[in-house]
């Protein structure tokens, strides 16, 4: 009799504490699986926001390489106009000079 007793009071114990233990891990499987969801929406949302930054930049870059080509035009067109503004110094002064012997000879003729 104590030996039943004692058997039956192990399985029912023993009962106890496998359904305790399943709705524990139950329990947790499921928070795991919120976190796993959770996680992966995160995770969507922080490849958008990557992608989204990434067409930015991809944007930006191809600005400054437009901007690059129109400052390496304007610079080639600085030069062209900084020689010929040196030339056209170098005509003024040879007409002044000119206009100068010229006024001379006409006081020397006077």
């Amino acid at each position: 009799m104590f030996t039943q007793w004692f058997i039956l009071t192990i399985a029912i114990v023993f009962t106890l504490y496998m359904g305790v233990r399943t709705f524990f891990f139950k329990t947790v499987a499921k928070r795991q699986e919120r976190t796993n969801a959770s996680m992966k929406l995160t995770l969507q949302e922080a490849e958008i926001l990557i992608q989204k930054h990434q067409l930015q930049l991809q944007r930006a870059l191809g600005n400054i390489d437009i901007l690059t080509q129109e400052m390496s035009s304007l610079k080639t067109e600085l030069k062209a106009l900084k020689q010929r503004n040196s030339e056209y110094k170098g005509e003024s002064d040879k007409y002044k000079n000119r206009i100068k012997e010229l006024e001379q000879k006409i006081e020397a003729l006077l």
